[in-house]
């Protein structure tokens, strides 16, 4: 962010949608609209040109998809800071567990609430992610409930017996005060072990924490016989 100012880029094929975030958007102050795309391959070319704090993108678009266009942000370094958001019409939709995987920082339903709409650039403009424990946890059961990709998840062995476990907790849902609670520590220590468990493995944020700990075995999806963590 520039002075305070947080620098967002809507990208969906629907031009009402487009319009709808701009309105809302240009009103509200704080906020600058850097631009707007119709499509994955314009949004990216937008995004790299641009680099704002925020990409809202649909997660289903022509000529590039949204999880495309987020996996091609994610492993840009020269797009970092940039914080990605997909807009879903579906609350189960099946893509967006795809779109955690492939870098996304949260999904937002496009019937959302304004105000919730915004509070929501607010919080990933933080770094912080959006994903509440309601939807992780829905995450969890609805699209989690397949066996661990060991070959593809990121090594556990740097991590702590402390940072496993806490990794483990915030996969179930888990905020840091409950993560806290848990393990009768203070909020202050479970964002510390939150925080470093991030940190070597490389977690763009917390979702992509949760992501690690399924596909790495770590935590066991609903439903399996798989020992948790």
């Amino acid at each position: 962010m520039t002075d305070d100012v947080i620098r967002v880029a809507p990208v969906d094929d629907q031009a009402l949608m487009r319009a709808g975030f701009r309105a809302l958007l240009d009103a509200e102050d704080g906020i600058d609209v850097v631009g707007e795309a119709g499509d994955g391959e314009r949004g990216l070319a937008l995004i790299r040109a641009q680099k704002p704090d925020i990409a809202l993108i649909d997660v289903q678009m022509p000529v590039m998809t949204g999880i495309e266009a987020t996996r091609r942000i994610a492993a840009d370094p020269a797009l970092a800071a940039v914080r990605v958001v997909i807009l879903t019409n579906y609350g189960h939709d099946e893509y967006v567990f795809e779109a955690l995987r492939a870098g996304a920082s949260g999904f937002l339903l496009k019937d959302t609430e304004p105000a919730d709409l915004l509070q929501a650039i607010d919080v990933v403009a933080r770094g912080e992610a959006l994903l509440s424990p309601a939807v992780t946890r829905t995450l969890i059961g609805e699209f989690v409930s397949r066996p661990p990709d060991r070959a593809t998840a990121p090594g556990l062995e740097g991590l702590t017996r402390r940072e496993r476990e806490v990794t483990a907790l915030a996969a179930r849902g888990l905020t840091n005060e409950e993560i806290a609670a848990h393990m009768v520590i203070s909020p202050f220590t479970a964002k510390t072990h939150v925080s470093r468990a991030m940190t070597k493995l490389g977690a763009r944020d917390r979702a992509q924490l949760v992501v690690f700990a399924y596909e790495s075995g770590l935590v066991a999806p609903r439903g399996s016989d798989t020992p948790v963590c």
